[in-house]
């Protein structure tokens, strides 16, 4: 399992500037992650919407999402959800339990993200995730995650990534009930990318 307050520690104690996560690509300058938020998140920004992020980190996705109306931001470490804070301000953090969504009401998700975290999700956490997902959707409410592709030599050379490629993720979301409409799995070095909905009602 990576240790993230590990990493965060770490970042601190060496560097600490700045948002926690640059370190691993600035978006604006990095070609395939500008090309992942074209296509994958400035489309679905929306002023009268309700977004989730799931692990975001020091911020630097986040920062991205403040455009909708309310945005909540999950983590499993309070650590994190703490780093967050200090560089971001105008989402509501919810500290969950490695899958779930406390407090977030039913059938109140417009759009849900995550990108860098799902990378080291096993499939077990993953289906967890897709499980819990169901409840906090809106009709048709398009979620977006980014994902380990151990296809890709990158992967397979980080011990850090899990075992996963598209074929098993899409195994997932069928399993699941998701309808896939968008998938990106070239332009990153490492991973893919996948966007699907929730075309069914699951909450009586």
């Amino acid at each position: 399992m990576v240790d993230h307050v590990g990493m965060l520690n770490y970042w601190r104690a060496s560097n600490g500037k700045g948002v926690y996560g640059d370190q691993w690509g600035d978006i604006a300058n990095v070609p395939p992650l500008a090309y992942t938020r074209r296509r994958f998140l400035d489309p679905f920004v929306n002023p009268t919407h309700t977004a989730l992020e799931i692990g975001p980190g020091g911020g630097r996705w986040t920062q991205l999402l403040l455009g909708f109306r309310h945005l909540y931001v999950v983590d499993r470490y309070q650590e994190l959800l703490d780093e967050l804070a200090r560089t971001v301000d105008g989402a509501e953090a919810v500290r969950n339990n490695g899958s779930d969504f406390p407090g977030v009401p039913d059938r109140s998700v417009h759009f849900v993200f995550s990108f860098g975290t799902f990378v080291h999700l096993d499939a077990d956490t993953i289906a967890a995730y897709l499980t819990n997902l169901h409840r906090i959707l809106v009709p048709a409410a398009n979620v977006v995650l980014h994902y380990s592709d151990k296809r890709k030599v990158m992967a397979r050379e980080n011990p850090g990534f899990a075992d996963m490629t598209p074929d098993r993720m899409r195994t997932l979301l069928a399993a699941h009930r998701y309808r896939i409409v968008d998938e990106d799995d070239t332009s990153l070095w490492h991973s893919s990318v996948v966007r699907f909905v929730d075309d069914e009602a699951h909450i009586p």
